[in-house]
């Protein structure tokens, strides 16, 4: 855009007045095809530009995405200047890149699990503090989540349980854990336990509980307790169940439906949610923020 000289009347719109916000998106699934479909229809109005696609086949995105915008090796990333790098492929790329991202930009991580590794976690909080980026951490389809955070900075978070029942279908999890499913049978829980310990099982399906134990640090990914479930009746939507215990017999118990399509790993209304916490990044900065 052309700078005014002094004195010249403005005779442009508001949003040409944003400062401009340069993304990164690592990844290009469904969740990664909507935000880079978005941002190439509604970025500029909202003050945000695409820089780079990065996606393990290229190929995929050859008919949506422009030439200059596909980026063939992601150690190049440092070469387009993103303000903000956003993955949303796998817990592997955080730990093999969120050091290295968080040098140049703020990172904001579509696969929290990957933080259930407390090495990892402890790597990616010092190099934000270090480079004096943001780690940012999207709420997806965690229900309450600022409630929580607020209860544990104010002393108050006693206990936490999640619990995410989804079609079989929707679920990609380590080891054969599933590969017995029949449609018609019904209910099943597939695991109980610490979300420290379900992340690794489950990497690509519990990222809300991920969310969940960053919002409620003092309990961490070893005390946040989480289940999930297979349940077969469960063709249009997932379930969200929170059941939050603070001090004084304070407690809540909240369940979400979110609308999703058989063999989804992510409810469609997660979608919207990831797009708000884009925007987000563009006011706020810290740390960590939960988004």
């Amino acid at each position: 855009m052309r700078e005014r000289e002094q004195g010249e009347e403005f005779t442009g719109t508001m949003t040409d007045m944003l400062p401009v916000m340069r993304i990164g998106v690592v990844g290009y699934g469904h969740l990664g095809q909507y935000l880079v479909e978005r941002l190439q229809r509604e970025g500029a109005q909202v003050g945000l530009t695409l820089v780079f696609v990065w996606n393990r086949n290229t190929d995929k995105l050859r008919e949506s995405v422009a030439e200059e915008l596909i980026l063939h090796n992601l150690p190049d990333f440092t070469d387009r200047g993103a303000d903000v790098i956003v993955e949303v492929c796998h817990p592997k790329i955080v730990k093999d890149f969120g050091v290295q991202f968080l040098s140049k930009a703020h990172f904001l991580v579509g696969s929290p699990s990957a933080l259930s590794d407390p090495q990892l976690n402890q790597e990616l909080r010092q190099a934000a503090e270090h480079h004096g980026r943001t780690l940012y951490v999207p709420s997806g389809a965690l229900w309450g989540g600022q409630d929580i955070l607020r209860l544990n900075d104010s002393g108050s978070l006693k206990a936490l349980f999640i619990r995410m029942s989804k079609h079989p279908s929707c679920f990609r999890l380590t080891g054969d854990v599933l590969s017995d499913w029949t449609e018609d049978e019904g209910r099943r829980v597939l695991f109980s336990g610490s979300v420290a310990e379900l992340c690794p099982v489950a990497p690509n399906n519990v990222n809300t509980m991920a969310a969940a134990a960053i919002a409620a640090g003092t309990l961490g990914f070893a005390g946040v307790q989480g289940e999930i479930v297979s349940d077969t009746a469960l063709s249009d939507y997932h379930v969200v169940e929170v059941e939050v215990t603070g001090a004084n017999g304070f407690s809540v118990h909240t369940v979400r439906r979110n609308p999703a399509k058989l063999g989804a790993v992510t409810g469609s209304a997660t979608y919207n949610s990831f797009w708000s916490s884009l925007l987000v990044c563009k006011g706020h900065r810290g740390r960590v923020y939960l988004c």
